[in-house]
């Protein structure tokens, strides 16, 4: 029961920490795309953010408003989250055009997994899942073989065993031991 009781609270702290923004809760996985946060980032890039209050120096995820869910990921670079932050790209020689507040920001980055953002992109794109499951309905419904297999073909397991019972070339009807003259007398 102890056991039991140790696996749940596992279970209910993994959710707690996983839990996707878009479902509110406090993570939010970004694959990165674009130049503006080389060298810190590259195309590909798989970041997991977590809520927090953030500070100037933190690197961010935040869905400026009126850009219909995109999400951006840059460093605060000034403000407050009153009056709005102040972000930039670490490639970037300017500040960005939005200063998120409150709810915009969606996480501070706390583990970024080089080059697995494209490997997650693969595997989440409607083209992969399609041809996945165009390949799986081609397999059921493929023609299977509705002829009888003859006796003695190599996919017959009888004709298996008698293709490897077969007599040798010295091994003739009539013929008697290997190094004798004498025909076979045949059986008592």
């Amino acid at each position: 029961m102890l056991r039991d009781a140790a696996v749940l609270a596992a279970v209910a702290a993994l959710a707690w920490l996983v839990w996707p923004s878009t479902l509110g809760g406090c993570t939010t996985v970004t694959i990165v795309s674009g130049h503006s946060m080389e060298p810190t980032y590259v195309t590909g890039d798989l970041v997991v953010s977590r809520c927090g209050e953030p500070r100037v120096g933190d690197v961010v995820v935040y869905r400026p408003a009126g850009e219909n869910g995109g999400r951006v990921i840059h460093r605060v670079v000034g403000g407050d989250a009153t009056s709005g932050w102040r972000m930039q790209g670490d490639n970037n020689d300017f500040t960005d055009p939005w200063s998120p507040r409150g709810d915009e920001v969606l996480g501070i980055a706390r583990v970024h997994v080089p080059h697995a953002g494209t490997v997650a992109a693969v595997l989440l794109s409607p083209l992969t899942w399609a041809s996945v499951l165009v390949l799986g309905g081609a397999l059921l419904l493929w023609p299977g073989r509705d002829e009888p297999v003859p006796d003695g073909a190599p996919d017959d397991p009888r004709g298996l065993a008698v293709l490897l019972t077969l007599p040798g070339p010295d091994s003739r009807p009539g013929a008697g031991p290997p190094g004798s003259s004498r025909p076979d007398m045949g059986a008592p």
